[in-house]
């Protein structure tokens, strides 16, 4: 079992494995710069041609899609726990 108290025998997901995190926030000149910093703090060994960004039809909102090489299940929810408080992020899928 680990801290979640989950098996990992049991888990369909087999570490490491690659992991799409979407993150969307209100477009800013800053939001990217923001969210880069959290993603290499939790991945410092993140592939630049991973990632992408795309803007909403009006421009309002921006998501950038990270698809990390995830070592582990409390990677991932540390990563996620930290961009979810991240000023101007709305939503992290």
């Amino acid at each position: 079992m680990n801290e979640d108290g989950i098996d990992p025998a049991l888990s369909p997901l087999q570490f490491p494995t690659d992991y799409p995190i979407k993150v969307v926030g209100r477009t800013s000149r800053e939001l990217r710069l923001r969210i880069d910093l959290v993603v290499q703090q939790h991945v410092p060994d993140l592939d630049p041609a991973q990632v992408s960004e795309r803007a909403s039809g009006a421009g309002n909102f921006t998501a950038i899609t990270y698809v990390i090489v995830a070592q582990s299940r409390e990677q991932v929810t540390a990563l996620v726990g930290a961009l979810v408080a991240t000023e101007g992020v709305l939503m992290v899928i």
